[in-house]
């Protein structure tokens, strides 16, 4: 007779709270469904991934689309350092705070970083501002995730500095 161990509620694998779509988030390009006129053999946005050189760029489109799940997979797939910020919840002193750290890093070890602005839109002209100086200077690489059009809804200065990739509804 085989007999099963039952785990208490505090013995649960970690994994067991996470929420199932968290789970599913893909890894790595290859598991990456849809948005095939932005991320197919040859495209820019897959090349640059691949090669580590991926510019400053916002991800616009509807929620759901894979704004969040490509930018997660720049952050497993580059040798980078990967930083999220949401824009509901964060603002300048943050921004510092992680272009201080990428400002060190960079000159100790010559690692580039990535800061996600997730909700990018939703953050207002002085905090776009503080961290317009380290995309210029190359401290850090900005993705933005948005579900507003950015031209109208973030300032004209970032915007400029970065590449625009529309993710289209899925069907």
């Amino acid at each position: 007779m085989v007999q099963f161990e039952q785990k208490s509620i505090f013995q649960q694998e970690k994994t067991e709270n996470i929420p199932l779509a968290e789970r599913m988030r893909p890894k790595v390009l290859s598991e990456f469904i849809g948005q095939s006129h932005l991320i197919h053999d040859g495209s820019l946005l897959c090349r640059a991934i691949k090669a580590d050189k991926l510019g400053s760029c916002i991800f616009w489109g509807a929620p759901g689309t894979g704004k969040t799940s490509l930018a997660n997979i720049v952050a497993f797939t580059t040798g980078s350092h990967f930083e999220k910020l949401n824009a509901v919840s964060s603002g300048v002193a943050d921004a510092k705070r992680i272009i201080d750290d990428a400002t060190k890093r960079f000159n100790a070890y010559g690692q580039k970083t990535y800061l996600l602005l997730d909700e990018c839109h939703r953050w207002n002209k002085a905090q776009s501002d503080s961290v317009l100086p380290a995309i210029e200077k190359g401290i850090i690489t900005f993705i933005g995730s948005t579900t507003e059009n950015p031209y109208v809804s973030m300032t004209r200065a970032i915007v400029s500095r970065c590449r625009v990739f529309e993710f289209l509804p899925l069907t």
